[in-house]
């Protein structure tokens, strides 16, 4: 099948808004969504790859984003992959070394969603999903001999992991109640709620990209989990960006975004690769979503672990007034594709330099190993990288990141001096 330009159609671009319905979604810059699907979030856009050329009516791009906004997936359970490569430096033992033991990863223990789903941000990882409505979904990550699970269910969150057997509990209502008092949508289980955490999600936020700056084409067939879908590909325009493509297989159907695959823009294998092995739209068992700790689970409520955190100090959050330690909300240069968050450091104090002596070897050989030094008009600094998102450090303490070259970073700090 041959590709298809979308175009500008003011008719196509009303069906689409009508097949949204009248919901409303937050709006995200396309830069953020990309770093979202990167990070732990993206743990129900799993991967496969692509097998056999169904033959499907052709569809234009536009159609295709129409179908994807008009997909309304409400039910589903299934087999999940996905590899993350971020081309981070082998650090050998001092990466192991440096880590926290399982169980003492923070305030929330073991069982902490922000802690646990992190590790989806790299290498390779098996998981269950199942989702019944918006208030009912489930995700496991499947480990040799071990299942660390987080479960929605209504007003609760809940988060177990068998390895420890530890227990993270939470309400939604932003309160975090004592084993179930609660309502709203606000935290999802610990997690942002402003983030894509599903295909759909994702796929939808990454399809909202000015066409200014994003070219979106039809490019053939493929199946995934033994379903028929649609490709499409969406690429930035313009120079700056890491990203090279991202790639949807569409359910041909129902429309459901199957897999997400995340290209750089320097080549190479995938940065992140994801979708289904299994997938099955009817109604999940409603045994999937209710849990309740064993007698002897060490249970951590959400509450009394935000307590903890403030005592020491740990950032609060966004929305929050900034405190001594926190970080202040970024400032965002550019737009689009190539644009890069700015903010600067507690303490306006940049990072040591790795050949004065004052650091031990261990800490020297890190910072040599991930950043590189830069200077210009701004002073010095070293640029960390990796094949998506880099960012710098100058030595003033500000930080320029962003999913965007070297170079784009360098020239961002020069224009603000």
């Amino acid at each position: 099948m041959a590709p298809y330009e979308s175009g500008t159609d003011t008719e196509a671009a009303e069906r689409a808004a009508a097949a949204r319905g009248r919901k409303k979604a937050a709006r995200y810059a396309v830069p953020v969504v990309v770093l979202g699907l990167a990070a732990a979030t993206i743990g129900l856009v799993p991967a496969l790859a692509d097998s056999g050329d169904p033959d499907l009516p052709e569809l234009s791009a536009q159609e295709l984003i129409e179908k994807i906004a008009a997909s309304d997936t409400q039910r589903l359970s299934g087999t999940v992959k996905i590899s993350t490569d971020l081309g981070l430096p082998d650090l050998g033992g001092l990466a192991g070394g440096m880590a926290s033991p399982r169980g003492e990863q923070g305030e929330g223990g073991a069982a902490d969603p922000k802690s646990r789903l992190t590790e989806l941000a790299s290498g390779t990882h098996t998981l269950r999903v199942a989702a019944d409505g918006p208030e009912k979904q489930r995700l496991s990550i499947l480990d040799d001999a071990a299942e660390y699970s987080l479960i929605h269910n209504g007003d609760e969150v809940w988060a177990y992991d068998s390895a420890s057997d530890e227990a993270f509990h939470a309400t939604e209502d932003g309160k975090h109640g004592k084993h179930g008092d609660g309502g709203g949508a606000e935290h999802r289980g610990g997690l942002p709620k402003d983030v894509p955490a599903t295909p759909g999600e994702f796929a939808k936020e990454v399809l909202k990209a000015s066409e200014e700056t994003t070219s979106v084409t039809a490019e053939g067939t493929m199946q995934v989990a033994g379903r028929d879908a649609y490709k499409l590909v969406v690429k930035p325009k313009g120079e700056g960006s890491t990203v090279g493509a991202v790639t949807f297989a569409v359910d041909a159907k129902t429309g459901t975004p199957l897999k997400a695959t995340l290209t750089p823009a320097g080549g190479g294998a995938a940065v992140v690769e994801a979708g289904y092995t299994k997938v099955d739209f009817g109604k999940p068992a409603a045994s999937l979503f209710d849990y309740r700790p064993a007698k002897g689970t060490k249970v951590t409520e959400a509450e009394d672990a935000a307590k903890e955190a403030r005592g020491k100090g740990v950032p609060r959050g966004p929305g929050k007034q900034p405190g001594a330690g926190d970080l202040a909300a970024p400032e965002i240069l550019g737009e689009g594709w190539s644009s890069i968050a700015r903010f600067e450091v507690p303490g306006g104090q940049g990072l040591p330099d790795a050949g004065s002596g004052d650091l031990p070897p261990e800490a020297a050989s890190l910072l040599d190993a991930f950043g590189d030094k830069v200077k210009g008009d701004f002073g010095t600094g070293r640029v960390f990288s990796t094949r998506l998102v880099n960012a710098l450090i100058t030595d003033d303490g500000t930080v320029y990141a962003g999913a965007v070259t070297k170079d784009a970073l360098v020239k961002a700090a020069e224009s603000a001096k």
